[in-house]
């Protein structure tokens, strides 16, 4: 009887060992495929930063090394001075970001629960700039920036050209943000219960699309960090338009790749900083 028992217990036991087995396998080869694509885009976006690094580290003759080129970087004395282009690109960055989120969560947020039937005109205009090369956004521009020019306002002024290359992004990344949630049912909860407009707006819904507002707010950064067509064209200096006015007053080369790679290099760590302080923020709130 054991022997039967056990024979007969064996055709059971198999069918929930075999899923097990299957999922187990299935996971592993999953990781292992995360972990190839994951190291191959790796590889794809660090060997060009390592290339740059090399060629940056190179000395005067053929195989030394030399950090003349990254102290003649941070030497610069301008006109403008290195911090003083640092400093107001991060304060163009900050601006452009706050601009565009005040313009954006509140606008969307109403659109979507008042006047859904402007929905569509609305992310035309906003997608609108993605079709403007940034050129011919600059000949536009410029008669506006010519008269602001006379009452000699600084580079700042350059947060409401990079405000409008922002929307498309940031509009984007709001746009999925309210897609995932209930936004009517949130509303309509909120307004039973007594809330005004503006509760609703900015203390029931914009909490819950909060990963939605922290990716607005680093395309906006990112964007506003790394531009230089509209800053070198009208004629105002930031980073990216100090770094290359470095790059082209040395005849050192090795100049030009350290002013690549620190340009790079500083937009990926605060953009880094950023993200990564919203997400503390976020677990701590949690």
């Amino acid at each position: 009887m054991a022997a039967v028992t056990s024979l007969g217990e064996a055709p059971l036991e198999a069918p929930a060992r075999a899923p097990r087995g299957m999922q187990a396998r299935r996971r592993r080869r999953l990781n292992a495929f995360r972990y190839v694509v994951f190291a191959f885009f790796a590889l794809f976006f660090l060997l060009p930063l390592l290339a740059l690094l090399r060629f940056s580290l190179e000395g005067s003759t053929l195989g030394t090394w030399s950090v003349a080129a990254w102290k003649e970087i941070a030497s610069y004395q301008g006109p403008p001075p290195l911090p003083s282009a640092v400093e107001i690109t991060l304060e163009l960055g900050v601006l452009t970001s706050v601009t565009t989120l005040v313009l954006l969560v509140p606008t969307m947020i109403w659109i979507r629960l008042r006047v859904q039937w402007i929905s569509r005109a609305f992310e035309f205009l906003c997608l609108l700039p993605l079709t403007i090369p940034a050129i011919s956004l600059v000949v536009g521009l410029a008669p506006i920036y010519n008269r602001i020019r006379h009452f000699e306002l600084s580079a700042l002024m350059l947060f409401l050209a990079y405000v409008i290359l922002a929307l498309p992004y940031a509009y984007r990344a709001l746009a999925a943000g309210l897609n995932a949630i209930d936004v009517k049912t949130l509303a309509e909860a909120a307004r039973s219960l007594g809330a005004s407009w503006f509760t609703v707006m900015f203390r029931v819904i914009a909490p819950n699309m909060r990963q939605a507002i922290l990716n607005a707010l680093l395309l906006s950064a990112a964007l506003a960090l790394g531009e230089f067509t509209i800053a070198y064209t009208l004629l105002y200096v930031n980073l990216q338009v100090e770094l290359y006015s470095i790059s082209r007053n040395t005849p050192n080369a090795s100049v030009l790749f350290s002013t690549s790679l620190a340009a790079l290099t500083f937009v990926f760590v605060l953009l880094m900083i950023i993200s990564y302080a919203g997400r503390r923020r976020r677990r701590g709130m949690r």
